[in-house]
């Protein structure tokens, strides 16, 4: 059992495991943003459509979409998601395939994708204390996001590349080789169904 264990934890610290995951995770990102682009060109056509995945008045993606949080540059924000995940696979695919990409490259990747989490968050924030209804679509985004950035931030501290102390390095390759990174989003995860749950109860499901 423990050598069973083991041999996963190294696995999960291989280019196959770790842009494997990137890989499935920007898919599903990226299959999302298009459901979401799609469903806002219908809202754009008519209002008041009503959408797939409008199912009460806390679950509508109609409400998110109409919302100007929806449009915060003048254009759907799944537009977005159109253009930054095809990036994503292409990485995922070459790295798969064997590429090793220059560090500027990997930290320029991170930084891009660090504004990409921070502004999906932002939208979650919105949709609870101002919008008041959740997109199924939206938070699938988001935790695809969040689990690309996961394992891209993997990835930079194990080779080394992201730009930190040097004091920080080794305890941050400590942590990812304990697998710290992987309990942290976990619980983060459940941390956030949590705070969904609490925050509309009952009417998530009426």
């Amino acid at each position: 059992m423990t050598a069973l264990l083991t041999r996963v934890r190294s696995v999960r610290h291989t280019n196959g495991w770790i842009y494997g995951t990137m890989l499935v995770s920007a898919l599903v990102s990226l299959t999302a943003s298009l459901v979401l682009s799609i469903d806002a060109v219908e809202l754009a056509r008519n209002p008041t459509a009503e959408l797939s995945c409008n199912i009460n008045s806390v679950v509508s993606c109609g409400t998110v979409g109409v919302s100007w949080q929806a449009q915060l540059f003048g254009f759907p924000n799944a537009f977005l998601g159109l253009i930054a995940e095809p990036v994503v696979i292409t990485i995922a695919v070459a790295a798969l395939g064997g590429v090793r990409f220059p560090r500027w490259f990997m930290i320029a990747a991170q930084a891009v994708y660090t504004l990409g989490l921070i502004f999906a968050y932002w939208l979650f924030y919105q949709a609870l204390t101002d919008i008041g209804a959740l997109c199924p679509w939206c938070l699938l985004v988001t935790v695809s996001t969040t689990l690309v950035w996961v394992t891209l931030t993997h990835v930079n501290i194990r080779d080394d590349y992201l730009p930190m102390p040097r004091s920080w390095r080794q305890h941050a390759r400590d942590a990812i080789a304990a697998d710290l990174d992987a309990i942290a989003v976990t619980v983060w995860l459940l941390i956030l169904a949590l705070i969904i749950v609490s925050h509309y109860g009952a009417a998530l499901f009426a």
